[in-house]
């Protein structure tokens, strides 16, 4: 019996420029954010345990003060691993700076890897709404973490982050709506935009940053 293989399009950087250029000539205030500010950078991060603990620091807090706590975790844990990473006191974690929340979300995703309940290096193997359900499944990890880490990460080309609050107003300013949709209105909104939306959302995630004069990532990236 012959064994299926799925081909799983992943956001290359040659992938991620066709794909621009596709919803650019299919949508003009995408097209005219790019023509504005240039095509969007393709905002990726490795696979693995330090990516998605930066995604857990990075809920709910601003970009700065995530950015500076993960710095600090990388000097006090090198290389850093789940392994080592458990082996920091709640005391110490403290003195970095996690928040009582932030330090049980952090040692849970770092004893769910170690024990192999969780395998993010498998991830990649799974459909969207598998590996979401896999991620999600973790208390600390919900849709929009998953989804973060879906798209940077594992750079799929199709997740659409609706719970995301700088892409719910970037296309309130892009599209010209009256309110910020809400994250159904947004789930309704992207559909024009499959099977992109991820590149879709980093169009309007670099509007929304080049709008404000920041060059780096969105409170999601």
């Amino acid at each position: 019996m012959a064994t299926s293989i799925v081909v799983r399009v992943i956001l290359s950087e040659e992938v991620f420029a066709g794909a621009v250029a596709e919803l650019i000539a299919g949508d003009e205030d995408l097209a005219r954010v790019v023509a504005l500010y240039g095509p969007p950078p393709l905002w990726v991060r490795e696979p693995g345990f330090p990516s998605l603990l930066y995604i857990i620091l990075e809920q709910q807090v601003s970009l700065a003060s995530a950015r500076a706590l993960y710095q600090r975790v990388l000097s006090a844990v090198r290389p850093l691993t789940p392994g080592r990473f458990l082996k920091l006191s709640e005391a110490r974690l403290r003195e970095l700076g996690f928040s009582r929340q932030k330090t049980l979300y952090a040692r849970l995703l770092a004893e769910a890897i170690q024990k192999r309940r969780l395998a993010l290096h498998k991830l990649h193997e799974l459909e969207d709404h598998h590996a979401r359900e896999q991620l999600t499944a973790l208390k600390g990890i919900g849709i929009w973490t998953a989804d973060i880490y879906l798209m940077s990460a594992l750079r799929r080309p199709d997740i659409w982050p609706i719970g995301d609050l700088a892409l719910a107003i970037a296309v309130q300013e892009v599209k010209g709506l009256r309110k910020r949709p809400s994250p159904e209105n947004l789930e309704r909104i992207s559909k024009p935009w499959r099977p992109w939306r991820a590149v879709a959302a980093r169009i309007f995630w670099h509007a929304y940053l080049s709008k404000r004069g920041q060059k780096t990532a969105t409170i999601s990236l």
